[in-house]
């Protein structure tokens, strides 16, 4: 793969009377980068940057993101496209392969999803030794762990032949165990993939089914889900992906490498974010008092923050978080509900959008503030919001993973600053102890 081209241009480093070249590397949309590789054995120095927020830790074909200007594109095609003409195995395969699929490698693709939708039988009992309540990110990242040991040759070494079956087994058998996970965690039957439905119809009907009460598959929530599994399917080097990258770099086998993936999301400042923002919504509500609440999170002393509302990337308006909005509220409006935690979201929106702390500050809505809200109208409870995310981040993760082992990547392995006590700072301590262990 392309690994960016070396720039006409270098930056000059002067360090203890010496000056180093470093040459600008150049991306295909212009973004530009220091090549600090040869850093350390040139001058003895490497790079602190808590967070990576100004380090590319890789050269990616997958996803382009300008969050100056809220634009997000996969494999160069912008996202209000895919969600317009594409549906989510379009978009996996899109990601996977580096195109949209032809007609027939459409079916192809859909076919081996559907092949590979069903989780090893004897996989299914375990679900039977979780604790009653369980969170199913928590059983979701456990059992994807577990296909390592049913599946265990997929791996850098040994993926060459059937690499194409254990992206589309992941995918597609993950999908299965969130809605028997979502069964478990409320005491009712499991519902086994069907092959006649698409990719997103059958998630929705192993998750609400049931032998008393048929699910009605609606062909505008499956619509939905599409969006909603499209506009999260990627978003280049999060804390998830960076996670897939990390320890995949260690020829990990992929399916504990992907969750490893799922558990970097699992937390309230990455996945978590949509469940947290309708909990703090409903708090808000029910207090009442919406400025008291954009006060507080104006206040510096105070810990409080509005939940989903700015980004590490974006500086301008999420382009997910206004496709979302949109579909969120004309889905509601369809339905006829009046779910008053939107009227509340669009209250804080309007008072934020027109006020100078929030806009001086880039803090715009991201793609979290609606889209639990939207979950919540189509029927998804809010401990599977989490769930939602990692279903769609799949083919993203997979992408990642498939690109990094063909870029045959090095173990990935951070320098650091050590800022503890020396030697001479312990020796008393340590010539005091020395006797003590003597006797």
């Amino acid at each position: 793969m392309m690994t960016g081209e070396k720039y006409k241009e270098s930056a000059v480093l002067k360090f203890e009377g010496r000056e180093v070249e470093l040459p600008v590397v150049v991306g295909t949309e212009g973004d530009k980068a220091l090549d600090i590789k040869q850093l350390r054995a040139s001058t003895g120095l490497v790079t602190i940057d808590p967070g990576f927020v100004n380090t590319a830790s890789c050269c990616s074909q997958i996803t382009y993101i300008d969050g100056d200007r809220g634009i997000l594109r996969y494999r160069g095609i912008p996202i209000e496209e895919l969600v317009k003409k594409s549906t989510f195995v379009d978009v996996a395969y899109l990601l996977v392969h580096g195109t949209l699929p032809t007609e027939q490698e459409r079916l192809d693709f859909s076919c081996m999803l559907n092949l590979n939708s069903m989780i090893h039988e004897d996989m299914r009992h375990f679900f039977d030794h979780f604790p009653q309540g369980a969170h199913p990110m928590h059983i979701l990242s456990t059992m994807i762990n577990a296909m390592a040991a049913f599946y265990p040759n997929v791996d850098v070494n040994t993926t060459a032949s059937n690499i194409e079956q254990s992206c589309a087994r992941v995918i597609s058998i993950v999908r299965t165990i969130a809605a028997f996970a979502y069964k478990k965690s409320i005491g009712e039957p499991i519902v086994y993939p069907r092959h006649d439905l698409s990719y997103c119809a059958n998630f929705l009907n192993m998750m609400f089914d049931s032998p008393v009460q048929p699910y009605h598959i609606s062909a505008e929530t499956v619509r939905l889900l599409n969006v909603l599994f499209i506009l999260h399917a990627d978003h280049e080097q999060n804390c998830s992906t960076s996670a897939v990258r990390a320890i995949g770099s260690a020829q990990v086998n992929l399916y504990a490498t992907i969750s490893a993936g799922t558990s970097a999301l699992s937390g309230p400042l990455h996945g978590g974010a949509n469940q947290a923002v309708i909990e703090q919504l409903r708090m808000i509500h029910a207090d009442g008092d919406i400025e008291k609440f954009i006060k507080m999170a104006k206040d510096k002393n105070n810990p409080f923050r509005l939940m989903g509302f700015g980004h590490r990337v974006y500086k301008a308006y999420d382009p997910r978080a206004a496709i979302i909005r949109k579909e969120c509220e004309n889905y509601l409006s369809r339905i006829g509900s009046n779910d008053p935690l939107l009227n509340v979201a669009r209250r804080i929106e309007e008072i934020a959008l027109n006020d100078s702390y929030f806009v001086d500050r880039c803090l715009y809505p991201n793609v979290d503030f609606y889209t639990g809200i939207l979950y919540r109208a189509m029927g998804i409870p809010e401990n599977m919001f989490t769930v939602m995310f990692a279903l769609a981040r799949l083919p993203g993760w997979v992408a990642h993973w498939k690109e990094m082992i063909g870029d045959e990547t090095k173990i990935v392995r951070p320098r650091q600053l050590y800022v503890g006590r020396t030697l001479q700072e312990v020796g008393e301590e340590l010539e005091g102890r020395a006797s003590t262990f003597l006797l």
